[in-house]
């Protein structure tokens, strides 16, 4: 059966295809703004299954797989920064501290729809303002919740993690596998 990706994340189509999975990508265009004292953990679950139902409406018949991710510290989600300013002031805000990477997953199949809910905690060391401001100067912060990817120039400063590396890069991939296996 037919496997839908529905985000236009680049992040999830590597992660996914890593991983040896065929699959289409159908991005769903959903409003994606974090309702009034919305918490983070429900927030990315909401997104997951609003991706989801949108795609699936359009193609009942096929797994869609709908996913989210945000950064959240303190309580406070930090999704993708709107500039430099914003940026930094979340990168200072992790900066020495830990926080937690949460991701929902919707898997819909025709019959049947599974959720789940990953939550990574992320250790920051302190960073340097020699580096910060070199970080900042880079594309890399921008296009990403909390404004780094462990995988690239930020790995520097992440000592330890708590939890699946790939969900901090926008997809727990074991739990991925285990949904699309109960869902055969």
């Amino acid at each position: 059966m037919r496997l839908i990706l529905a985000s236009s994340s680049p992040r999830r189509r590597e992660l996914l295809a890593q991983i040896g999975l065929a699959f289409d990508v159908i991005p769903a265009h959903i409003d994606e703004t974090r309702r009034a004292s919305e918490d983070p953990t429900a927030y990315v679950q909401r997104l997951a299954l609003e991706k989801a139902r949108a795609i699936q409406a359009l193609h009942p018949d096929a797994f869609i797989l709908g996913a989210d991710t945000t950064v959240e510290i303190d309580g406070h989600a930090l999704e993708k920064p709107t500039d430099r300013a914003d940026a930094e002031r979340m990168l200072r805000a992790l900066s020495g501290r830990i926080h937690h990477v949460h991701s929902g997953i919707a898997l819909f199949s025709p019959h049947v729809q599974r959720t789940h809910l990953e939550t990574t905690s992320v250790m920051f060391d302190p960073i340097d303002e020699t580096e910060l401001q070199h970080y900042l100067d880079s594309d890399e912060p921008y296009d990403k919740a909390g404004a780094y990817g462990i995988q690239g120039y930020a790995a520097r400063w992440i000592p330890r993690i708590d939890g699946d590396y790939f969900n901090v890069m926008g997809l727990p991939l074991a739990a991925t596998v285990r949904l699309l296996k109960e869902l055969n």
